[in-house]
């Protein structure tokens, strides 16, 4: 059996336990509550395996770590030979898809921590922070129609994760009412039982809960 470092707060696990349950693996693998935190010391546990210190990590059946979210994805997709798509610019538009979902998740949890700072945090970066929110969500807008045409791939679940990230840690920004295209198929898509069953869960609070920082016209 495998071993999953998880955490319900992590959209980066999310993304994995959607693979698990969307490919029918998920009966295979052990899930070992990991708390880990970019402005903490790393966990002992995660770091023996994996050198980033950071979850998700899946330990193999032949004691092999894999990290991070977008490699151990790839694994179990190729594992079950699901969510691959068949042409190559099928598989291009997926990882391109994979790396803007990805990336908003980063800057949203990189955003975060900026604004834990208060009074010290960098107004320049929180700006920057911001447009590149915009920027992103204006691009999946757009993409919409194609997005909701192709079949279900890893580039779709990035994309899914980063949007629950948004509604999880950033409520009041309005981005559904912005940005209506995407947030129908965000709607359409979290209906799927891998994806509903998955809805992030904050076992841990932290009591660092913030107003939201902006409100998003779509514009």
């Amino acid at each position: 059996m495998m071993t999953l470092h998880w955490s319900p707060r992590s959209p980066f696990v999310r993304k994995v336990m959607i693979v698990l349950k969307e490919t029918g693996q998920a009966e295979e693998v052990e899930c070992v509550r990991t708390t880990v935190a970019m402005q903490t010391p790393p966990d002992p546990m995660v770091l023996a395996e994996n050198p980033l210190g950071k979850i998700p990590t899946l330990i193999l059946e032949d004691g092999r770590a894999l990290f991070d979210s977008r490699v151990i994805c790839a694994h179990l997709a190729e594992r079950a030979g699901m969510l691959k798509p068949t042409t190559p610019a099928a598989r291009l538009q997926q990882a391109v898809w994979e790396a803007l979902g990805d990336g908003l998740t980063d800057i949203l949890l990189l955003w975060r921590i900026e604004r834990l700072r208060g009074d010290k945090a960098d107004a320049d970066i929180m700006a920057g922070f911001e447009m590149k929110v915009r920027a992103v969500l204006a691009r999946l807008e757009a993409e919409s129609g194609e997005i909701r045409g192709m079949s279900l791939g890893l580039g779709h679940i990035a994309i899914f994760c980063a949007l629950g990230q948004l509604e999880f840690r950033w409520p009041g920004t309005g981005w559904r009412e912005a940005f209506p295209a995407l947030a129908a198929w965000y709607a359409h898509i979290g209906a799927r039982p891998a994806f509903s069953s998955t809805e992030i869960v904050d076992d841990l609070p932290a009591g660092d809960s913030l107003p939201a920082a902006f409100k998003l016209t779509g514009k």
